[in-house]
């Protein structure tokens, strides 16, 4: 029998909704692809499209969601912006600042759109099925949502302590707090720094969008100095840092295993409204996602 909400049946058979992925630019994501493969391995009537949305076009396009919505999945720019458009947001999103999940439902004949962050759970989930373990110090490169949902992921790893690297130091502000609100220490390292040369974190995390270099200071001065490295960025894969790190014998996970993750946990959150809920066969459903994007179990590029 297919998961829906209980009472998102018509005739004992689930209804047709509707879902998307929002940001710009759009053209590239994965995410209708895994998303379909779940509904399809779920026995759910749902379509779910890719649709080009700006920040400025956000909250025209929130005010036209008709009623056989669900849901929504968003990407930059839009996880910070979509905050004031939310009927409430819940504590994972709170602690990192972004919304990558909209959960659409009506209440009393009122639209309600729940805020969530599953963001957390795939870079959590895609670093300890590749393997990582024990993570005390933690470099996260950028300053941006991802970069404050991955300081939130590496704390309920275990980490202690995160070095935020940057071109502009003045602008770690937002991570530095998340990451402290999150229990661990930090330090705040100019991405050109010679001194991170005396940094010896245990895993790197990338969170800068795909196709942006670090420049050769930054490659001198800190890689590989961690045993492992997940950079967010999935195309083109290897990136420049992933292959750096693999050249080196150093574990890259590549941020292809995030997606596939977070996109559980959003799903969980449409079909169950919890992004905690885990789904009924998910490891099948994950199975398959893996499989969808060319990844094996551990979160590697197949052969």
């Amino acid at each position: 029998m297919s998961e829906t909400f209980v009472g998102d049946e018509a005739d004992g058979r689930p209804r047709e909704r509707r879902l998307g992925v929002l940001g710009s630019p759009i053209a590239h994501s994965r995410s209708p692809l895994l998303h379909r493969t779940a509904y399809r391995a779920l026995g759910l009537p749902w379509h779910y499209d890719a649709h080009e949305v700006t920040t400025d076009a956000l909250p025209a396009f929130i005010d036209g969601l008709t009623a056989e919505w669900r849901g929504l999945s968003l990407t930059m720019p839009l996880k910070e912006t979509i905050r004031p458009l939310l009927t409430s947001v819940d504590a994972v999103a709170e602690a990192s600042g972004a919304v990558n999940t909209v959960l659409v439902t009506e209440h009393d004949g009122r639209r309600e759109l729940g805020g969530f962050n599953t963001d957390v759970h795939g870079i959590r989930e895609a670093l300890e099925r590749a393997g990582v373990a024990d993570v005390r110090r933690v470099m996260i490169v950028g300053a941006g949502a991802t970069a404050r949902s991955a300081a939130v992921a590496v704390a309920q790893l275990g980490a202690e302590h995160a070095d935020i690297v940057l071109r502009s130091p003045g602008k770690a502000g937002s991570v530095v707090e998340a990451a402290r609100a999150a229990g661990l220490s930090t330090e705040v390292v100019a991405l050109h720094d010679p001194g991170m040369r005396l940094i010896e974190p245990d895993l790197t995390i990338s969170t800068l969008p795909g196709g942006v270099g670090v420049g050769v200071n930054f490659v001198d001065a800190a890689a590989p100095r961690s045993s492992s490295i997940l950079d967010v960025a999935y195309h083109p894969w290897p990136s420049e840092l992933a292959t750096i790190w693999q050249e080196a014998g150093s574990l890259a996970v590549p941020g292809l295993a995030m997606l596939v993750h977070q996109a559980v946990g959003q799903i969980r959150v449409f079909v169950h409204g919890d992004p905690l809920v885990a789904l009924d066969g998910e490891e099948r459903i994950l199975a398959a996602l893996l499989d969808a994007v060319g990844l094996d179990a551990a979160g590697r590029l197949r052969d």
